[in-house]
């Protein structure tokens, strides 16, 4: 393995980009609580397990398809950057705009009544790997920790880390949201986190945007 110290900045920040999405619940976390709460911690836990593993799929897609196309043409990275960039922003007014909003977070259970433990893994393999928005997300990600020169080993060490942080994170969520009461502490601090989130993602877009290395 290379010296890790010219990559690690871009890996610590594709981490970190990846731990800051998923700290605001989308309609895959959503799913993880509702699941928790309405039928019971066990089965969020293996929705939660189903969704990690739909993310880590993804980000080895969107590694290995990066890692292909930057071999043969390196000046790629530019225009992956300036696609990450600009959804990063997108994410960034999303959550500006939520953080303004009187709309709370809606938990809903999964339609179709309760499943088997290995049904709710599936279901939430599913979920992630037909949700359209995970190739642009991880495109962004990716990004941030690629430079032009990067060995294959940086983009591994980006998605193993996102997927322990997915796995960690999801079933966090799965236990601590599995009563109303966390539901509502998070509902009392959404707006701090969603300024926080528009925050570092208009910093990530913009610095995606601008880097031309």
């Amino acid at each position: 393995m290379e010296h890790i110290s010219p990559y690690l900045p871009g890996i610590i920040l594709a981490h970190t980009a990846f731990l800051i999405s998923i700290a605001s619940p989308g309609p895959n976390i959503l799913a993880v609580i509702g699941t928790s709460m309405s039928i019971g911690r066990s089965s969020g836990i293996a929705l939660a397990l189903g969704v990690a593993s739909g993310s880590f799929v993804w980000a080895a897609l969107t590694v290995l398809g990066l890692s292909a196309l930057l071999s043969a043409y390196a000046s790629a990275l530019v225009a992956i950057k300036i696609i990450g960039g600009i959804f990063l922003c997108w994410l960034a007014f999303k959550s500006f705009k939520s953080a303004y909003s009187s709309h709370d977070i809606e938990i809903k259970e999964l339609a179709g009544g309760k499943r088997t433990l290995l049904n709710y893994i599936v279901r939430g393999l599913t979920i992630q790997l037909t949700n359209p928005k995970a190739a642009l997300a991880w495109i962004a990600i990716i990004s941030l920790g690629l430079k032009p020169d990067a060995p294959i080993w940086v983009g591994v060490v980006i998605m193993f880390g996102t997927f322990s942080l997915s796995v960690t994170i999801h079933i966090l969520y799965a236990i601590a949201f599995s009563t109303p009461t966390m539901v509502r502490i998070y509902s009392k601090a959404r707006r701090y986190i969603q300024l926080t989130l528009g925050a570092f993602f208009t910093f990530a877009g913009v610095k995606l945007l601008l880097d031309r290395n």
